[in-house]
């Protein structure tokens, strides 16, 4: 990543850009380029531009620089387009993507889109920050280096999905999602994972649409990418006790290897080599491999 503080610094007194210049103000093309570039969307409503939006940023030597007004700063903004696509959206289309929103998303969730904070969005307008909930000014420096993410790994999947959203392309993002967050650090890796989720409830809303599928080989893929994520969260006993729980049911043929390499890697974080070894053979050597990040991730 570019040195931030010192690009800030130089920014602060060449660039002499305004704020109505710099920021987007249509959310459709803001993410049609944030797809493009590979980056996420920052995005804020309307309403924080009618005041004082106070905000700080971190120098080269770790020093707290205090911004009166982040929409009239001239420095900020170009440094935020480095990492992101900035958009300010309209209040008049709150209510198109709160109704997208309001039955399947939490609460928490929720009163992140309702607030005035800035708000991490992938292309699709899914937040990734939910659970970062500023108590006090919002650092710029730090959500840049938290959530300033190159996408280039799940553009395949992405441009798939906004290609055509059903069933396999949700589901091969959220896959590919949970991918990404074994490159993350920890301090975001649950905020990946959440964002996983979200595809995969919207990859359950489409099993329906491919009748002429097992619709029962469906619902388990999605339950068998469900129980991965313990994995990435450092619990392999309770993947072990939910797979399990669902091998009462006949497991699809189709989904076999899946359980098994989720079987094989619990049993490798948790020292079991015994019950691994009668596995290892039924690992492919794509899986092998994904299975040695999970293991390193929970020593």
């Amino acid at each position: 990543m570019k040195n931030l503080f010192i690009k800030f610094l130089f920014l602060f007194f060449i660039i002499n850009v305004s704020h109505a210049q710099a920021w987007m103000t249509n959310l459709d093309i803001a993410q049609k380029l944030a797809l493009s570039q590979n980056k996420m969307v920052l995005m804020v409503w309307e309403d924080t531009t009618d005041y004082k939006y106070q905000v700080v940023v971190n120098n080269e030597k770790g020093n707290t620089v205090f911004v009166q007004n982040l929409f009239e700063n001239e420095e900020v903004s170009p440094l935020i387009w480095d990492y992101f696509v900035p958009v300010i959206v309209n209040e008049f289309e709150y209510a198109d993507l709160y109704e997208k929103i309001k039955d399947k998303q939490s609460q928490k969730y929720i009163d992140k889109f309702n607030d005035d904070s800035i708000k991490i969005m992938d292309v699709n307008g899914n937040i990734l920050n939910v659970s970062n909930q500023p108590e006090g000014y919002q650092n710029i420096t730090k959500i840049i280096l938290d959530y300033g993410l190159n996408t280039e790994f799940v553009s395949p999947e992405l441009n798939g999905y906004n290609d055509k959203s059903d069933f396999y392309s949700a589901y091969y993002l959220a896959s590919k999602y949970l991918d990404y967050s074994l490159y993350m650090k920890e301090s975001i890796r649950e905020n990946i994972i959440d964002l996983a989720m979200i595809y995969l409830d919207e990859a359950v809303e489409h099993i329906a649409d491919n009748p002429e599928e097992n619709q029962l080989g469906l619902t388990q893929r999605v339950a068998l990418s469900r129980i991965q994520q313990y994995l990435i969260l450092k619990r392999p006993k309770k993947v072990l006790r939910m797979l399990k729980r669902m091998e009462k049911e006949a497991i699809e043929p189709k989904n076999q290897r899946f359980v098994d390499f989720l079987y094989y890697t619990s049993y490798r974080i948790l020292g079991d080599e015994t019950e691994a070894g009668l596995l290892r053979s039924k690992i492919s050597s794509v899986n092998l491999k994904k299975a040695e990040l999970l293991i390193n991730l929970n020593s």
